[in-house]
């Protein structure tokens, strides 16, 4: 090989090295700065924006340019920008010719994308030997990106002034709206900006940086890219002062975006901007009423129905960081109150374990020491399960889980999205169905849009495979969040029949006896609600859907301390019901008419009638409502001919008996029912020369339950306090007698209630009527300290 090859070859293969270095010379990500985080409505408006790590304001690149802000730019800076492969030769010649004339550098002759590579090597001196670095870089830049692509790189990098970085962030801070609404004047000025750091910061400079926008709207005058009259009124459009304030209107959302992972970047919402507004004002505007009772903070939640898509999300009020202002109360467990007995009702007819009517028992009750409590404290002794869900009452919901068994309550809450149950099923126990667990306006409001979606869809899909498990999910506020239903199911969590008999009994608007207010929502739209109040009145809730929206609302102090007057109908259900007046469409559910069927119930007891009932009616219910127990109440009772007493066979000729159908209800739900229902006869007494064969039972113990266990604290003295025993007689007047462990207590007469001191250890009580009808049963007391210990 000859000398002139090899040397040659070493040519080319220092060629070769040095085309890799130039490949390999930019580097893979251009800049490594930190960004804000933004958070946009699904048509891309503005709702709030997190300064960056390094204290900037710098949007995210990802927005398209303006297309003003574009043509202003590269008249400016680079009017040759679409010619050049990123260095203008021209332009470099002009600047080394007036920096050599002015003997220091006034001019750099920089494109637009060698100002890109400029931008991204921070802190590089501005010399000969940097120029050229930013030469060969600026045409590998050309090579990497398309022209558009260099254009938004430098758009989303130049600094416009102070700690504001890119045209997005510019526009907001100077003029307070988006890019894509720049006038030409406000381009004009954008373009000019990054030029001159002498002048980049508007609020300083007004003069020299209102005429270096001038001169530039005059060049695009000129260039004919603005005729005479927006010339002449750009000119007269004035500078901008300081820098204005961001919006903030769902800023809990943007922090909750970061919380997932969403940091430094441009999070795209389903929430709308006027919606998101709406929703706000209409929550402050509470606010300033709630104040006056020491309750500061609120939160409301508005979603579609059918896609789980979230249109307002305001986490909370702006009370001030003393009173927790920045809690977002939708993601902050809080004690639900009452909120979860729709559910309850819906499982119990899905397994038609009850019928919408069916009565209930709302007595005294102590169950394993937990003893629940009407907010009304008192008792009607037997209600319709249907009322009892609109007056929410809280005894018959216990027995009613305590017949689904809390356990399954416990798993399907889950499998309904309820995120926030951390405790085993026995943890909870019967308290679940009244705020003994907790949950959030999130997770709540969410499971009620999913019964509404699963109730909707059943009549999307046609066949036999119409549910979907997957339609019970959490709210969506990410546009990206897939919309796809992924299977066909024979069922779900709850049917779509047991969803709507849950919703029409929601609907009613009449609800005495459940906290109070409740007047004032005569609402024209149908909408099926539920309120909730937790333990002294620190919480509470409202939620309601139909067939469009779920709009849920909470309102408390984030410090958890109670008020008077704090409870869901009060507080929390008036902003739910402003909100959806503020909702477009007054739509209601189809009826699951396959999954229904008509069944004669009995009137009064609200269960399959049997041919002793009297009065029956015609109800819908689900297939599952067939298997549930007939009427236990009615039943035939043999009175004597001239019906005043009863009477049976060994005290009575069959044929001077009349045999009548007759409702009843144990002694202890009689005794509180007909208090309240003037219509109920109790049962005849028996005649005298009858004895009661014990076919209906005619007392009951209220206090102490069987086998219960009290516990009596000691007095200042040492010695056991008192405790109240109280039993109901069907018979008003009749005289009852009390022993304890055998020794005689005394009597009672009409209010049967007795005062005692019992020694710690096991009892046996004994009650005998005057009829000689005996009630026992057996009891502790558990010895207490004394009150001063």
């Amino acid at each position: 090989m000859t000398a002139w090859a090899l040397r040659y070859r070493l040519y080319l293969l220092g060629l070769f090295f040095l085309f890799l270095i130039y490949c390999f010379c930019l580097p893979e990500k251009l800049f490594e700065n930190s960004y804000s985080t933004v958070l946009e409505d699904r048509d891309g408006k503005l709702l709030g924006a997190t300064i960056a790590n390094d204290g900037q304001w710098r949007f995210p690149q990802g927005n398209p340019i303006p297309e003003k802000f574009k043509t202003a730019l590269i008249l400016f800076e680079d009017k040759r920008f679409y010619k050049h492969a990123g260095v203008d030769l021209r332009s470099l010649v002009r600047a080394t010719r007036q920096n050599i004339k002015a003997q220091k550098i006034v001019s750099g002759g920089s494109t637009l994308t060698m100002q890109v590579i400029r931008l991204s090597r921070k802190g590089k001196s501005r010399s000969f030997f940097e120029k050229c670095i930013e030469i060969i870089l600026a045409t590998r830049l050309e090579w990497r990106y398309s022209k558009e692509e260099i254009l938004s790189l430098y758009s989303a990098h130049a600094p416009f002034g102070g700690n504001v970085v890119g045209i997005e962030a510019a526009c907001w801070r100077y003029f307070g709206r988006d890019a894509s609404e720049l006038s030409w004047s406000e381009a004009a000025l954008l373009a000019v900006l990054p030029n001159n750091p002498s002048l980049i910061h508007p609020g300083r400079n007004r003069e020299q940086l209102t005429a270096k926008r001038d001169r530039l709207l005059k060049r695009m005058r000129e260039a004919g890219i603005i005729d005479e009259l927006t010339f002449e009124l750009s000119l007269s459009e004035t500078i901008p002062e300081n820098p204005l304030a961001l919006p903030r209107s769902a800023f809990h959302l943007l922090a909750h975006s970061i919380k997932k992972g969403l940091a430094q970047t441009q999070v795209r919402s389903t929430l709308t901007q006027v919606m998101q507004e709406r929703v706000s004002q209409i929550v402050a505007e509470h606010h300033r009423a709630l104040k006056a009772n020491q309750v500061f903070n609120a939160a409301a939640l508005v979603m579609e129905v059918n896609t789980g898509r979230v249109l307002a999300y305001v986490g909370n009020t702006e009370a001030g960081h003393e009173h927790g202002e920045q809690v977002d109360v939708i993601q902050a467990p809080r004690s639900t109150g009452s909120i979860l007995k729709p559910f309850l009702y819906a499982a119990l007819l899905d397994e038609g374990k009850i019928l919408p009517h069916t009565l209930q028992p709302d007595i005294p009750t102590l169950i394993n020491g937990f003893s629940p409590k009407n907010f009304t404290k008192q008792h009607d002794g037997a209600v319709p399960a249907d009322q009892a869900l609109i007056r929410s009452l809280n005894i018959p919901a216990v027995y009613e889980l305590r017949d689904f068994r809390y356990e399954k309550f416990y798993e399907l809450l889950k499998n309904i999205q309820i995120t926030t149950l951390n405790q085993p099923p026995d943890h909870y126990g019967l308290s679940l169905i009244l705020g003994g667990a907790e949950g959030t306006l999130w997770d709540i409001t969410g499971a009620y849009a999913s019964m509404a979606r699963t109730l909707n869809n059943f009549f999307t899909t046609p066949g036999k495979n119409r549910y979907d498990r997957n339609d019970f999910h959490s709210p969506r506020y990410l546009l990206t969040d897939s919309l796809q239903r992924i299977n066909s199911e024979e069922s779900s969590w709850i049917s779509a029949a047991s969803i709507y008999l849950t919703f029409n009994v929601l609907s009613e608007v009449y609800r005495p006896g459940e906290e109070t207010g409740w007047r004032m929502f005569n609402s024209a739209k149908k909408i099926a609600w539920k309120t909730g109040t937790s333990h002294g009145l620190r919480d509470g809730w409202a939620v309601g859907v139909n067939a469009e929206y779920a709009v849920g609302v909470w309102v408390g102090n984030a410090d958890g301390e109670g008020r008077p007057g704090l409870t869901g109908t009060e507080s929390a259900a008036p902003i739910m019901f402003d909100i959806f007046s503020q909702l477009p469409g007054n739509s209601w559910f189809e009826e699951p008419r396959i999954e229904l069927t008509e069944v004669e119930t009995c009137t009064q007891s609200g269960m399959r009638s049997t041919e002793w009932c009297d009065k029956t009616e015609i109800r819908s219910i689900p297939y599952a409502g067939l298997q549930s127990a007939p009427c236990s109440y009615h039943r035939i009772v043999n009175l004597s001919s001239d019906g005043k007493f009863r009477v049976h066979a060994n005290c009575e000729r069959i044929s001077n008996m009349k045999s009548v159908s007759w409702f009843v209800l144990p002694p202890v739900q009689e005794y509180y029912y007909k208090s309240k229902n003037l219509s109920y006869k109790p049962l005849p007494p028996f005649r005298e020369d009858c004895t009661n064969p014990a076919l209906v039972s005619t007392m009951d113990l209220i206090y102490p339950t069987p086998h219960a266990k009290i516990f009596i604290p000691k007095t200042l003295n040492g010695q056991l306090s008192s405790v109240i025993l109280e039993a109901a007689h069907r018979q008003a007047g009749v005289s009852v007698f009390w022993h304890l462990d055998g020794t005689f207590l005394g009597m009672t007469k009409s209010t049967h209630r007795l005062v005692v001191t019992p020694d710690a250890g096991q009892h046996t009580l004994t009650l005998i009527d005057e009829q000689g009808n005996i009630l026992q049963t057996s009891f502790s007391v558990v010895q207490g300290k004394t009150e001063r210990e």
